[in-house]
Formats: C-alpha cells, structure tokens, sequence
C-alpha cells in the first residue's frame, strides 16, 4: 500500500497518484497521521462494497470505544449499564409533554 500525504493529494489530485500501481490501495496520511483510504473499484462492486461497510463500520467502534475511554466507561459493570438505562427511561418519563 502506497502512502500520499494530504497536502500532495490535495495540490497535486490525480497526478499524486501517478506512482500507484493500478488496483492498490492508498493511504492518505496528514500531519496527524492516516487520515483516508482511498480504494480502487475492482471486480465484484458488491464485495468491494461489503469490505468499504465492514472497515467503516470497524472505525466507527474504534471511535465508540475512544469516546468511551475518554469518558470513564470501559470499567462498567453490567450493573452499571443497567443502571444508566433505568435512569434514562426514568428522565425520558418524567419530562413534561412525553
């Protein structure tokens, strides 16, 4: 997998990737580090989008758990799931006009 960085894709677009062999897969990297994948189309759309959803879907969990590292919430219990359940439903009841 070839490597781009951000800038160079954004100043420079298709001719950027002029080094790329055909059919592989880029990374597009910023200051921050890896920022996109850019993948080609090949074969079968279908596969090609189940393999897009399932490596979105995977960021998007990553994302969840950072956020709730960040939070304090990977130590909780099942208790303590159930008991910010039953305190949401109690808010979501007790507020006026629901």
């Amino acid at each position: 997998m070839r490597q781009v960085s951000l800038r160079e894709f954004r100043t420079r677009g298709a001719m950027a990737l002029t080094s790329v062999p055909k059919n592989e897969t880029v990374l597009l990297s910023g200051q921050n580090g890896p920022a996109y994948f850019l993948v080609p189309v090949v074969g079968d759309l279908a596969l090609e989008d189940q393999d897009l959803r399932r490596a979105l879907a995977k960021a998007s969990l990553r994302e969840s758990w950072r956020l709730a590292r960040e939070d304090g919430l990977v130590a909780m219990t099942d208790e303590d799931i159930n008991q910010e359940i039953q305190l949401a439903r109690r808010a979501s009841r007790d507020r006026p006009g629901t």
